[in-house]
C-alpha cells in the first residue's frame, strides 16, 4: 500500500501557509544549525531551510500541514514532519558527501530485510515504486513512520535476555549476506585514519598534544594485540551503533533504529555497549545477554577478547568524529568543550585506564 495519503488537497491556503510560517519559526529556533554570526557559512546544511525541508517531503507526494521540528541529530538532519489529516513523519536527510549512495541503499535494503522478517527495527517508507530514498534541493532523504518509546531499563535480567535474542535475530539474517559498500569495524577505519585527522586537524591543545600522542601508540598496540588474541573471527551485517540511545522500548519490547552505522564486524561490536559498571557487574549482564543471544544464534567466545579493545577504538573515533565535523555549526554549538584542556586531559586518563584493560583477561561468561 501507497504511505501517501490519497484525499482531497486542503483548500484554505492562506492558512496553510500561516501555519508553514509558524513551523519555519519554531524549526529555526529549535534547529541548532542556526548561528548567531553576520558571516555567511559555507556548510552546506546551511541551504536546509524550513522551505526546503518541506517543498522536498511535498516533492514525493506526502501534503505537509505546515508544521515542523527539528530532532536531535547531529550527523544527519533529521525532522518531524506534520502531515494533513495524518500521524506526523519523521524525514531524515543524509549529510553530503558522507555516504555514496550504493552505501545508504545497503542501509535500507538490510532494514527492509529485518522488517520483512519481522524484526522488531523501523525501517524507511517505501513508495509504489519500491522507492526508499529521494533527491530534493540537491539533499537525499528518507522518511520514516514516527514510532515511540523510552530507553531500555537494563538492569533487568529478562530486558538483557530480550535485547540478546532480538540482536541475535538482526545477526542471523545479517549473515546470510555481506555489505559491499559499506566499511568495517577495524583498527584502520576505526583508529588509524581517525588519529591522523586528530593530528591535522591540530584540535589538541599544544602542551598535550606529545602525550595523547605517545599514549595512542601505546593503546594502538594493546588494540592491535586484542584482535590477535580474538584470532580470525567471523564479520557479518551489524546495527554497528546498537547503544541503548539506538534502542526505544515499549509494552511490546525493543525496536531498533538508526542503522546509519551499519557496517561489517564482530558480532560483539552490537552487544558490548549494553554493558556498564564494574567487572563483575558487566560479567553478569554480558551472560544475561548472551543467554538469550544463544538461543538464536551462535556466539564465538574470542570475541570477548575484543570487548575493551572495541571501546577503545570507540573513543578514538567518537574524538576523531568531533573533529571532522567541527566546521559544522551545530557542533560548536553543542560540543562546546571539545578541543579544551579538560577535556583532552579526561581523554588521556581514560585511555591509561583502557590500556590497562586491554592487558587483563576478558570478561568471563558465566
Amino acid at each position: 500500500t501507497s504511505p501517501i495519503r490519497t484525499g482531497l488537497r486542503r483548500k484554505c491556503f492562506m492558512l496553510k501557509a500561516v501555519v508553514r510560517d509558524l513551523g519555519k519559526t519554531l524549526c529555526e529556533k529549535s534547529d541548532m544549525t542556526t548561528t548567531t554570526t553576520s558571516e555567511p557559512s559555507s556548510h552546506p546544511y546551511d541551504a536546509l531551510t524550513p522551505d526546503v525541508v518541506l517543498d522536498a517531503v511535498e516533492s514525493i507526494g506526502v501534503h505537509c500541514d505546515g508544521r515542523l521540528l527539528a530532532l536531535n541529530s547531529y550527523e544527519n538532519r533529521v525532522y518531524q514532519v506534520g502531515v494533513e489529516e495524518q500521524s506526523p513523519l519523521v524525514v531524515k536527510f543524509y549529510r553530503p558527501g558522507r555516504w555514496p549512495t550504493a552505501a545508504i541503499m545497503e542501509e535500507h535494503e538490510f532494514t527492509l530485510e529485518l522488517a520483512a522478517a519481522e524484526i522488531p527495527v523501523v525501517p524507511p517508507m517505501q513508495w509504489p515504486d519500491g522507492s526508499t530514498l529521494h533527491e530534493s534541493h540537491g539533499f537525499r532523504f528518507a522518511v520514516y513512520l514516527r514510532r515511540g518509546g523510552h530507553w531500555p531499563e537494563l538492569d533487568n535480567r529478562d530486558n538483557l535476555e530480550w535485547m540478546g535474542r532480538f540482536i541475535a535475530s538482526i545477526h542471523t539474517l545479517g549473515k546470510r549476506e555481506s555489505f559491499q559498500h559499506r566499511p568495517t569495524v577495524d583498527i584502520n577505519s576505526y583508529c588509524q585514519d581517525p588519529v591522523a585527522i586528530l593530528l591535522e586537524k591540530q584540535i589538541i591543545p599544544m602542551e598535550l598534544q606529545t602525550a595523547y600522542s605517545s599514549l595512542l601508540k601505546d593503546v594502538l598496540q594493546q588494540i592491535q594485540a586484542c584482535f590477535d588474541r580474538a584470532g580470525d573471527v567471523a564479520a557479518l551485517r551489524l546495527h554497528g551503533d546498537c547503544h541503548p540511545g539506538n534502542v526505544l522500548w515499549t509494552d511490546d519490547g525493543p525496536h531498533f533504529v538508526d542503522f546509519d552505522d551499519a557496517r561489517m564486524g564482530p558480532a560483539i561490536q552490537d552487544l558490548w555497549m549494553l554493558l556498564s559498571g564494574e567487572r563483575e557487574e558487566m560479567a553478569q549482564q554480558l551472560s544475561y545477554v548472551l543467554e538469550g543471544y544463544t538461543q538464536f544464534c551462535d556466539f564465538d567466545a574470542r570475541e570477548l577478547n575484543l570487548i575493551e579493545a572495541l571501546r577503545s577504538l570507540r573513543l578514538i573515533h567518537y574524538s576523531a568524529w568531533l573533529a571532522r565535523r567541527w566546521e559544522d555549526p551545530s557542533f560548536p554549538l553543542n560540543f562546546p568543550w571539545f578541543g579544551g584542556n579538560r577535556y583532552w586531559e579526561e581523554q588521556i586518563l581514560t585511555m591509561r585506564e583502557q590500556l590497562a584493560l586491554m592487558q587483563e583477561a576478558p570478561l568471563p561468561w558465566l
